[in-house]
């Protein structure tokens, strides 16, 4: 039977459900690293001290546990106890941020059968890898000399040092969290099991989401997300800051959209600002760990992640036509040889930071 000859109300409540199967993959993946990974970033945050080899280390701990709020609190904890210092704290939480674009391009893979979807959702998740990039690209060297993040940081950690953390509850959390402590229990905690559940689960997911989403958009929905919530690019941006806050994860934000992209409800250019917010409202969980802590330079760690966002995207958005424009490419190339997404995640996100960690230390 075809989705659209189901009655509206029902493809409402099977869209519903597919989103909270599409999020518990996402906190089930999620997991599932987190207990390959978990302990190896751990011990790989506290055995830096070349800024190089920090930045490597971000990206690839983040990669491993695909959280950057996760892997800023923990470089946040570790300054609070003296493991580590500003000046080597700052190129982890850069790192962080690309690695935090690994769960989204994931995402998209699940599209890779059917090439016009597979083209727009992979160019909606690798626009936000090439921000994070560039924003490295420019950023890192101009604080390795100038250290400007570090002092601007600390400035702001004096003026909030002494306030206490706050904590914001985590509605989509708390929905998701019996379904993915069932599936733990189910597996006996086997990360594999738990893995293969996870990308099945998004398999079916994605596919039905598109499939229903397409049903439903008979003018009133596409015109509700393209004319409302990302009329412009500063909607689309407070709304990925508001809707990252709120579930305290830009990979579960970003990876949302990569299904709008590939139903062609929302162009790469309205996606783009919405993953500049949810860059941005990723730094709130790190900030309030860091304000528990009471102490200044954990604040001022936790405050350098929100700068680098911020003065990120002052300087890329005047010519925000250079990551759209490679994602784009990125995306043909991978629609041409099904092969390049694949060697491109692998590489990025593991291989070539796993390879420089070492051959720089």
């Amino acid at each position: 039977m075809e989705i659209s000859r189901v009655p509206k109300l029902l493809r409402v409540l099977l869209l519903l459900l597919l989103l909270y199967l599409f999020f518990v993959s996402i906190s089930l993946m999620s997991s599932s690293f987190k207990y390959f990974g978990k302990g190896f970033a751990e011990q790989l945050l506290r055995t830096t001290s070349n800024p190089f080899v920090g930045l490597f280390i971000g990206i690839l701990t983040t990669s491993l546990i695909q959280s950057s709020s996760t892997t800023t609190s923990m470089t946040v904890a570790l300054v609070a106890s003296g493991a580590l210092n500003l000046q080597t704290a700052i190129p982890i939480i850069m790192g962080a941020n690309v690695g935090t674009s690994v769960t989204n391009t994931l995402v998209a893979l699940a599209h890779i059968t059917h090439t016009s979807e597979f083209r727009k959702a992979f160019s909606a998740s690798t626009v936000h890898d090439f921000f994070n990039l560039i924003s490295i690209l420019i950023l890192f060297p101009l604080n390795l000399f100038s250290n400007i993040l570090g002092l601007s940081a600390d400035h702001l950690a004096h003026l909030f040092q002494d306030i206490g953390g706050l904590k914001f509850a985590n509605p989509l959390k708390m929905a998701t969290k019996p379904a993915v402590h069932f599936i733990q229990e189910l597996s006996g905690h086997s990360g594999t099991i738990m893995l293969i559940i996870s990308i099945i689960f998004l398999f079916i997911s994605l596919r039905y989401i598109v499939l229903t989403l397409r049903s439903l958009i008979i003018g009133r929905v596409e015109v509700f997300f393209s004319e409302t919530l990302f009329k412009n690019a500063g909607r689309a941006l407070i709304l990925g800051l508001v809707l990252t806050v709120l579930v305290q994860s830009s990979s579960i934000t970003t990876s949302l959209a990569v299904p709008l992209a590939s139903a062609n409800i929302l162009t790469l250019r309205q996606i783009f600002p919405f993953t500049l917010g949810a860059n941005v409202g990723t730094t709130i969980t790190a900030i309030l760990a860091s304000l528990v802590t009471g102490n200044v330079i954990a604040v001022a760690t936790a405050f350098a992640h929100l700068l680098f966002n911020i003065l990120g995207i002052l300087i890329i958005w005047p010519m925000r036509g250079v990551p759209i424009f490679l994602a784009e490419k990125l995306a043909e190339l991978s629609v041409k040889n099904r092969l390049i997404p694949f060697l491109y995640i692998i590489s990025v996100f593991f291989i070539i930071p796993l390879g420089l960690i070492f051959f720089l230390r």
